[in-house]
């Protein structure tokens, strides 16, 4: 049976593997719509595998700690520490056994779309999921790094459930848990990839609602980094209470 372009183009995007044996007559189909569209399906699958081996490669840590018997793992991760305005976030995520979420990664490399589409996939798939905050005054009582680890602290104290095991992106805290640090943690680590998603997610949310009360900096925008918008409104209308004081440029309108 020979199939018509449009009906292999529907199969073709049905098919999860390359293992269906009609992949087999289609190749040797000479029709220019079925060579672009076979194409097309093996870039989606060395994709596909491409993103399947990252993960399994970023569950390394994790499975290290299981293999050491701990159960409840969390990562931690921050967003947050460059910004003038606005707080520090953190976040903990607990994830639980079995977890398969292709595409995690440090959220700095994602499009928007894709880390509100995996913001909402650990939010329902997580086992806990803890938020911890350090607002502007309190980075300018005790300064930006031990703010993070507050924000951390906090965060690991929300979830709700006491973990066995922390991971955390490059950073220790004062705990009695055992934790293991892990430079570029956020990219390695499969828990504080999915905790850097829910810290940069929750951080971005809230920037938003702030520009409602304070709309000369374009928080909706920056996040309360240093644009050019956002400096054009700091010069012309001051700080606010959201800006962090010891920062430049903020500093220098004290």
């Amino acid at each position: 049976m020979t199939h018509s372009i449009k009906e292999i183009e529907k199969i073709l995007n049905s098919l999860e593997t390359d293992e269906d044996i009609r992949l087999r007559e289609w190749k040797k189909d000479s029709r220019k719509g079925v060579i672009k569209l076979l194409k097309s399906f093996y870039l989606r699958m060395e994709k596909k595998q491409a993103l399947h081996k990252k993960f399994k490669q970023m569950q390394a840590f994790e499975n290290e700690a299981k293999l050491n018997k701990y159960e409840l793992i969390a990562g931690i991760d921050e967003v947050g520490r460059g910004p003038l305005a606005g707080p520090v976030v953190a976040a903990a995520v607990v994830l639980p056994e079995g977890f398969y979420l292709p595409g995690l990664d440090d959220s700095k490399k994602l499009t928007d779309v894709k880390k509100e589409y995996l913001y909402n996939e650990i939010r329902q798939q997580a086992t806990a999921i803890g938020i911890g905050f350090s607002e502007a005054k309190e980075i300018d009582d005790v300064n930006i790094y031990q703010a993070t680890r507050r924000a951390m602290t906090r965060a690991v104290k929300d979830l709700g459930v006491v973990p066995e095991m922390l991971l955390i992106d490059a950073m220790a805290l004062d705990t009695k848990i055992p934790q293991k640090s892990i430079i570029k943690g956020d990219s390695r680590s499969i828990s504080i990839a999915a905790a850097s998603i829910v810290a940069k997610v929750t951080r971005d949310r809230y920037m938003e609602e702030l520009a409602h009360s304070y709309p000369y900096y374009k928080f909706e925008q920056n996040a309360g980094y240093g644009t050019k918008e956002h400096l054009k409104g700091l010069q012309t209308h001051g700080p606010c209470s959201e800006h962090r004081m010891s920062f430049a440029p903020v500093k220098a309108l004290n």
